[in-house]
């Protein structure tokens, strides 16, 4: 895990059940990927959530990066 993603995102069974969040501050990281990618724009999150700051945004996007990179994902049948 870089420094980065270390410090700003953290991973805990008593805060948002365990879903890992923005520094402890109970804004899960899925929330900023959703908001993201239904158009918000950086500028936009952080005037709405003035206590998020931009490296917490750019660690959001980092962490789901690292997620993603799966060798195979098997397709489940209904």
């Amino acid at each position: 895990m870089t420094e980065l993603l270390s410090k700003r995102i953290t991973i805990d069974v008593n805060i948002c059940h365990g879903k890992p969040v923005i520094r402890g501050l109970r804004y899960p990281v899925e929330n900023i990927l959703e908001w993201l990618s239904a158009g918000m724009s950086i500028d936009e999150i952080l005037a709405d959530y003035e206590d998020l700051e931009k490296e917490d945004i750019l660690a959001a996007l980092e962490f789901a990066s690292r997620i993603v990179k799966v060798k195979r994902i098997e397709i489940l049948a209904a």
